[in-house]
């Protein structure tokens, strides 16, 4: 004879109820279809632990795949500011920079170049300096005339801003001022040329070697400020009304948590699915305890929204089916009251649940499927 589920369930509850009796126990009735009676002392032997229901300001709406990426102010290229050969590489990939860390070293010809102009102008400027104040002088004392005293100190201007224009040239090629001021002191020339970290960070990439020449522009490190990054989660069409800004968002296997900051304007058309951006901020050092965020690492999320119902958390394990519907079983003076809930979500071994509950409630956190086979065992009779 073929078994119906309806069957195997009576069976199964009438094999619970033979090896509880063999055992010396005396199986409970049940009052109602809603309602098991049940003894403490029975409770103790099916191993039923009670808990609280936990309210919950909070509910998970769906989980979606999202992409770790780096903000775009928050990454950088470093590049030879000037032609030359490398040689000195002083940052590996993955160390953690300082800002104004010496990264490399070049020797670049084209740098003796631009020192040689920068003194010639420097020199310029402080032989046009004394002639400037010497013709300033004579023109308060009247001796020469107002027209001299203008083309000297036009004279004078136009050569400053050459001088300043050198300077900034070699500020541009990545010389310090501290180093153009040695320069200036010393007039000594060097054709090494030291190129320094823009931010504090870590080097993502190292995209040059000791001993290679490189051209004017060409790129050597990226190095990226990890204290903020971006969580790009691809929203599928059918949940976008649902998200909004300011939605949580959970990192699957992670403690970390992300705002969302930004929803797109266009749905992808290969996927249906919308852009949303979440923004972490590491203020605690999260990002650099736990591997599980990585910049570039495809991941799952959970977007959790803040509720404005009455709702609960409780273990997955306190739920109980019984033909498509969840329920919980409520401690009562007697034994238990089956109660039907609504499942909103889940979070992990957790869910969050809704009905017709005052939030004092003692349930059956472990021993519910025990207590299923009880109630549907009995209520079949």
């Amino acid at each position: 004879m073929k078994l119906t589920p309806a069957t195997r369930i009576k069976a199964s509850a009438a094999a619970i109820c033979l090896l509880l009796t063999s055992s010396g126990f005396i199986f409970p009735a049940v009052a109602a279809e809603n309602t098991i009676t049940i003894s403490q002392d029975y409770v103790n032997n099916l191993g039923i632990v009670l808990g609280k229901l936990k309210p919950a300001k909070q509910i998970p709406l769906l989980t979606a795949p999202a992409k770790v990426v780096i903000p775009p102010g928050h990454e950088y290229i470093v590049s030879a500011s000037q032609a030359g050969l490398i040689t000195q590489l002083n940052a590996a990939l993955g160390d953690t920079v300082k800002k104004g860390q010496v990264l490399a070293q070049l020797n670049s010809p084209d740098l003796l170049s631009m020192q040689r102009l920068y003194l010639k102008a420097v020199s310029e400027m402080q032989l046009s300096d004394f002639s400037y104040q010497r013709d300033k002088k004579l023109a308060a004392e009247g001796v020469i005339a107002e027209r001299r005293w203008q083309e000297t100190s036009n004279l004078h201007n136009t050569i400053v801003s050459e001088a300043n224009e050198y300077k900034q040239l070699l500020e541009i090629a990545g010389m310090s001022n501290e180093e153009i001021n040695k320069l200036t002191q010393t007039r000594q020339l060097s054709s090494l040329l030291s190129v320094h970290a823009p931010i504090s960070g870590v080097v993502m990439d190292r995209m040059a070697a000791t001993g290679e020449r490189m051209s004017i522009l060409a790129p050597l490190y990226r190095i990226a400020n990890l204290d903020e990054l971006w969580i790009e989660i691809n929203i599928p069409h059918e949940h976008i009304g649902q998200i909004k800004v300011g939605d949580q968002v959970q990192i699957e296997n992670s403690p970390i948590y992300a705002q969302i900051t930004l929803l797109g304007q266009s749905v992808n058309p290969e996927n249906q699915t919308l852009l949303a951006r979440a923004m972490i901020k590491d203020s605690k050092g999260l990002i650099k305890q736990h591997v599980s965020v990585r910049a570039g690492e495809s991941i799952n999320t959970q977007i959790i929204q803040a509720s404005d119902k009455v709702v609960f958390k409780v273990p997955n394990s306190a739920i109980a089916q019984n033909e498509g519907l969840p329920y919980i079983f409520i401690r009562s003076q007697d034994g238990f009251t089956v109660s039907p809930i609504s499942v909103i979500g889940k979070q992990g071994d957790e869910s969050i649940i809704s009905g017709n509950l005052s939030g004092n409630e003692s349930i059956a956190i472990k021993g519910a499927v025990a207590l299923k086979a009880n109630w549907l065992g009995l209520g079949a009779e």
